[in-house]
């Protein structure tokens, strides 16, 4: 069995609190992400609109250099909402930054305010996500990256550093990727 800690990403001890989670055997740190949140709070948002909530990368940067063995993980980043290439550079950053221990969590969201602001529709959700993923790790593996999609498109560029190689468990969900759209819609 293993042990996760959903780190309260707003909380300006997080350091102190990492450095124990990882001294008392926690086996991996979780943060939240949101971008932001609707004001006034509408359900499901999970948190009330002033609740401090630092980016989800941005604490894991941190806390990468307050610990030294315990994973690092995303839970989950809301994937439409970001520029994929961007994420995908911050992403391996964090990555190697920490000496290979993140985890990357990424769902398609669900408030639609948080979603509208942002620029993306609730519907196709799903298959923009599916195809973020794709293209993420399309710089991240091939030789050469180069994506052409609906939403991202890119060649002739190249983005280092890559994230480490990892055990093939950490990626065994990526086979579900053509799976999302239908299910999310």
């Amino acid at each position: 069995m293993t042990l996760g800690f959903h780190m309260p990403n707003g909380y300006a001890g997080a350091g102190r609190i990492a450095a124990l989670a990882e001294e008392l055997g926690y086996d991996s740190l979780w943060t939240a992400d949101h971008v932001v949140l609707p004001s006034p709070r509408v359900e499901p948002s999970p948190l009330e609109p002033g609740a401090p909530l630092l980016d989800a990368v941005v604490s894991l940067a941190f806390l990468a250099a307050h610990t030294e063995r315990i994973l690092l993980a995303t839970g989950c980043v809301v994937l439409p909402q970001r520029d994929p290439l961007v994420l995908a550079k911050q992403l391996a950053s964090v990555d190697v930054l920490s000496g290979g221990r993140l985890v990357f969590g990424a769902v398609a969201g669900y408030l639609e305010p948080e979603l509208r602001a942002l620029g993306v529709p609730l519907e196709g959700r799903g298959e923009r996500t599916a195809e973020y993923l794709r293209a993420m790790r399309a710089l991240w593996e091939q030789d050469a990256p180069a994506f052409h999609g609906r939403y991202v498109s890119f060649e002739g560029v190249d983005a280092h550093p890559r994230p480490p190689p990892r055990p093939r468990r950490l990626t065994r969900h990526m086979s579900h990727i053509a799976d999302i759209p239908r299910r999310i819609g």
